[in-house]
């Protein structure tokens, strides 16, 4: 499906221009391949070329349904929402010019942006908006965002350039559920096989596990962005093979830098890193609903044997920040509580649950930076405990495959949210990504409250009853909140920092340039 004009990033392309990584990191300080050579100003034109984590066979363009970090980066170049997290994960305008509740939060109206068009010159109506969330909840073909969504009895035209959500229940965040980047506005006849959408790039051409590319939407509704002619995006599911292809100058820029390694690409005086404080978070996952981790004691067990700060300095190199539990560090109501390690009451529980010799299989794959060093490190800290891990490593596509749900202990990794957002991905029975099975009917009982509860002080009282809940008695093992650190050539302006979790200011490649 590659377009003729798309030269294929081919293994061997990668292969036979790039230096190895021990080469790499002999000729770190002495300058890289590539001569350096600042941004300099916002310019128009040329390519930027980035080498994306992860991805595989059952890479998708599809917008409500993406999985990867290369769906992810598609996503956000082709579409976007009503909504979006800006860099510093406050909510903005994006097809919509506002989204506000009615009193009560019952009914939220969105006005759509005048002028905004898709790819093809149309403009975006309600009747698109409409049958984008129709798509999305569509209860024959339910989408990963319908979940979140499930309180959402109807939407509705309400003007020449307004849209209503009608909810079953009040919703005081439902903003933030349109801000999902699976939530991207796509017209009434959407076709995944000639995607269309309003974002900064129109599609060109698609390879799954390979590379895709995208070239400027002159119609974009942003001034002057984006900046560069074309984008290319190339799967990697190797992180040397990822770094290489940066330090031999054939991507402009890559997400992810394996922590351990940043120092290394860092020395490069034509490379640039870029290191983000995000919300992130990169936990084992324990199906609750299997032996042993069917017994509380024994989940509660696996968590104090991890060694925290020692994960976060060995696997992180120290570029993360120690956690205990729980996610959504960002919220304003975030618990912060210390879980330390503790071996000896690891060791009794273990022993009062009847498994003091327990002998585990922990599934681990590259889905993410650090996610097999920290099976490694935490495989090594249980054995104190009288736990044996074996690791079982598989491929990306692998791990995500059908299987995916289904692990009985594994990894996962997930980007900033909120608390109640988050739950509703990945914490409640109906979540489209409940990796532990969580079923705990106290949790439910609260989270619904929490989730229609318009007076503040209470639902903040709610969100921090939830909070203690999973951190009593959850299946997720959350162990440290990384640092994202992504790198580019030096000739790449536009990129900052960023808390949403995802790599490259959010995989907004609009506000990225070269100077090439």
């Amino acid at each position: 499906m590659i377009s003729p004009t798309a030269a294929p990033f081919t293994r061997r392309r990668l292969l036979g221009g790039a230096a190895g990584l021990a080469a790499a990191a002999f000729l770190a300080g002495c300058g890289g391949p590539a001569a350096a050579r600042d941004a300099g100003p916002p310019r128009r034109g040329g390519v930027l070329r980035v080498g994306v984590t992860g991805g595989g066979a059952s890479d998708t363009l599809d917008p409500h349904s993406p999985a990867t970090n290369p769906d992810i980066a598609r996503t956000l170049s082709l579409y976007e929402p009503l909504l979006h997290w800006d860099d510093a994960y406050t909510l903005q305008p994006a097809v919509a010019e506002a989204v506000r509740p009615d009193p009560g939060a019952r009914t939220w109206t969105a006005t759509i942006r005048s002028g905004i068009t898709f790819h093809d010159g149309r403009p975006v109506t309600p009747d698109d908006v409409v049958a984008t969330f129709r798509r999305i909840t569509d209860p024959d073909d339910p989408k990963s965002g319908a979940s979140q969504l499930g309180i959402l009895d109807d939407v509705v035209v309400a003007g020449d350039r307004q849209v209503r959500f009608v909810l079953s229940e009040p919703s005081p965040v439902f903003d933030q559920y349109l801000a999902e980047y699976s939530c991207g506005i796509v017209p009434t006849d959407f076709d995944v096989e000639r995607p269309v959408g309003t974002g900064a790039f129109r599609f060109e051409s698609f390879a799954a596990g390979q590379q895709s590319a995208f070239v400027r939407y002159d119609g974009y509704w942003r001034p002057d962005q984006p900046w560069v002619d074309r984008l290319e995006l190339i799967n990697f599911s190797e992180d040397d093979a990822r770094i290489n292809a940066l330090l031999s100058g054939q991507v402009d820029a890559i997400d992810q830098v394996p922590l351990s390694l940043t120092e290394v690409v860092g020395a490069y005086e034509s490379v640039r890193l870029l290191t983000s404080e995000t919300g992130g978070w990169l936990p084992f996952t324990m199906r609750v609903d299997v032996a042993p981790f069917d017994d509380v004691r024994v989940r509660q067990a696996l968590r104090l044997i991890a060694g925290r700060d020692e994960m976060v300095n060995q696997v992180l190199s120290g570029l993360g920040t120690h956690a205990s539990d729980l996610y959504a560090r960002f919220d304003p109501e975030y618990l912060d509580p210390r879980r330390e390690q503790d071996i000896e009451r690891a060791r009794d529980l273990l022993s009062a649950a009847g498994k003091p010799n327990l002998s585990l299989e922990l599934v681990t794959s590259p889905i993410q930076a650090g996610a097999v060093e920290a099976a490694q490190v935490y495989a090594t800290q249980a054995r104190a405990a009288g736990v044996e891990i074996g690791l079982r490593r598989v491929d990306t596509s692998t791990f995500f495959s059908d299987q995916y749900l289904q692990w009985e202990f594994a990894q996962s990794f997930w980007n900033t949210r909120n608390y109640i957002p988050q739950a509703s991905q990945s914490s409640m029975p109906d979540a489209p990504f409940n990796e532990t099975h969580w079923d705990d009917a106290e949790y439910q009982g609260v989270i619904r409250r929490a989730r229609s509860e318009v007076d503040t002080t209470l639902r903040a009282q709610l969100v921090r009853r939830a909070q203690q809940i999973e951190f009593d008695r959850g299946g997720y093992l959350i162990w440290g909140y990384p640092d994202r650190v992504d790198a580019h050539q030096a000739y790449v302006g536009g990129l900052v920092p960023n808390r949403t979790g995802l790599s490259l200011s959010g995989y907004e490649f609009r506000k990225a340039w070269v100077n090439a």
